[in-house]
């Protein structure tokens, strides 16, 4: 059983000594160590596959790092390594790094109201409805200022009007999260480009700049910069052996669920693997995951027209994609085309036809989601059971032939992995209410 201990461990939990065995590019220069797609056992169709799909939905640049090692890196058309392209939304991301860069060097607290870096009278609020909106609200998006009606880009005071008591309601405003740049400008006393090259560019070799593009701060860059800030997140704000962020505690706030309101949405990240989700310009809580085809501990950067930095610890993958939006997808947050990147990367593997044919819907687990008990639908008996919760801790586990079981755990997510007598083992996601 040691075996598959070290198995599931390896599969859900990003450690240490997985951090240890991480390649970080060099910081300046254009060289990047590869891996081969035979060393991760990938099929050359389905990596082409993956390619003509990205493309076929107005992809730019597609990169896939795997335990930072460039795995795939494929352009589109003109656009080259060289390139340089707009973050959209999925510069959220950065920002909320570069606040806890703030915070943990002094200059800050997100428990700090946000009117003293705005002044008094940045809202059309009252100066006692106004004192109670923090720098952890704007981070996650429940400021309560009113997203109904007018720009919701706008900035100026006349268009940030009371609606909800900070905290009590979810929703995606940009002005607000705009506005921590000039939080971020008045605590540090320097532009923000330059705080993004003396923390950032000098250190893990992300260059970029942003620009003013009306009411917005839009970061641009190369889209090896981007996967050089997924990197630098894989490892948790450490880079080789330099460590970016040493405050933790922000960071594991950062990319796990920063209010009840909307599970999926940590400090303006968006965050997979939670029990519900909202969208932008909804107030429905919708049950599920995010992306339900992607691994469950994906935390992602994700804007207009499907940019996005996808970071998922457990597979040591980091997913890049920028370019013009695939037909039809208008949302701020467009997650289908992330969802089916992920699912294409984690199907490149050339498996067994015999695997491939039998690999789902081979073993079921219902009810799913249940509340304690469930049973095991199989064409072929099942041997073992290990389940696991997110953090990779085994909490159960079964090693003699069984068709049904007993979960006695508190509600919420869970890894049910199932082996068969003749070796073959399938994972499942495991809801429980």
């Amino acid at each position: 059983m040691k075996y598959l201990f070290t198995t599931l461990i390896t599969w859900f939990l990003f450690t240490s000594l997985g951090a240890q065995n991480i390649y970080y590019p060099p910081q300046a220069g254009n060289t990047w160590q590869t891996i081969s797609h035979g060393e991760l056992g990938w099929c050359p169709d389905s990596v082409a596959a993956l390619i003509d799909y990205a493309g076929d939905n107005n992809t730019k640049a597609l990169i896939v790092l795997k335990d930072g090692k460039m795995a795939l890196e494929h352009y589109y058309g003109t656009f080259t390594s060289d390139s340089v392209w707009y973050w959209a939304s999925a510069g959220k991301s950065l920002t909320a790094f570069l606040v806890g860069l703030a915070q943990e060097q002094g200059f800050l607290s997100i428990e700090d109201t946000s009117s003293e870096y705005l002044g008094q009278g940045w809202t059309s609020c009252t100066p006692e409805q106004e004192e109670k909106i923090t720098i952890r609200n704007q981070l996650s998006m429940n400021s309560g200022l009113d997203d109904q009606q007018g720009n919701l880009d706008c900035t100026l005071s006349s268009c940030l009007q009371y609606l909800s008591e900070p905290g009590t309601r979810w929703s995606y405003h940009n002005a607000p999260y705009t506005l921590l740049d000039q939080v971020m400008i008045e605590a540090t006393g320097v532009p923000l480009n330059n705080f993004v090259f003396s923390n950032l560019s000098q250190t893990a070799g992300i260059s970029g700049v942003y620009l003013q593009i009306e009411y917005n701060n839009v970061f641009f860059s190369k889209a090896r910069s981007m996967a050089r800030f997924g990197l630098l997140c894989q490892n948790k704000g450490v880079w080789n052996q330099d460590t970016i962020m040493h405050d933790q505690q922000f960071f594991d706030a950062m990319v796990n669920p920063s209010q009840d309101l909307n599970k999926s949405y940590g400090y303006l990240w968006w965050l997979n693997g939670q029990e519900s989700f909202m969208l932008p310009g909804f107030q429905t809580v919708f049950p599920g995951m995010l992306m339900p085809d992607a691994p469950a501990d994906v935390f992602s950067g994700i804007g207009k027209n499907v940019q996005c930095v996808m970071v998922s610890p457990s597979t040591g993958y980091v997913v890049v994609r920028m370019g013009n939006p695939p037909e039809g997808v208008t949302s701020l947050v467009p997650t289908i085309l992330p969802n089916m990147l992920w699912k294409k990367i984690l199907s490149l593997d050339c498996l067994p036809t015999a695997l491939k044919q039998n690999e789902n819907p081979l073993i079921q687990i219902f009810p799913n989601p249940g509340t304690g008990r469930y049973q095991i639908q199989s064409s072929k008996a099942i041997r073992s059971l290990q389940i696991a919760d997110v953090s990779g801790k085994i909490i159960t586990e079964i090693d003699h032939p069984l068709a049904e079981f007993e979960l006695k755990a508190s509600p919420g997510i869970y890894f049910a992995r199932l082996f068969t007598n003749e070796g073959y083992q399938t994972t499942i996601r495991l809801m429980q209410q």
